[in-house]
């Protein structure tokens, strides 16, 4: 897998604070950029592939038994 370098720039206490969780979780703030950029990009495409499913789906239709016949009225629907 081929790698690209990324600069960022941050507030000196906000990257004290990656440091500090990097450390603990024994891993660098580079990996910990990666990972969590790595979930966004899996979180949006899987959004994405879940809606043009979905999408899909209602354009399909669903078979509601009725063979595509309407056999009865609106006033026989909501006779009072």
């Amino acid at each position: 897998m081929r790698h690209r370098n990324l600069t960022l720039k941050l507030d000196a206490e906000l990257y004290k604070e990656i440091k500090i969780i990097a450390a603990k979780r024994d891993t660098s703030i580079s990996a910990l950029v990666s990972d969590k950029l790595s979930e966004l990009v899996e979180h949006e495409s899987g959004y994405k592939h879940a809606e043009t499913r979905a999408v899909a789906i209602l354009r399909q239709g669903f078979d509601l038994g009725t063979r595509g016949q309407v056999t009865w009225s609106r006033d026989e629907l909501h006779d009072r």
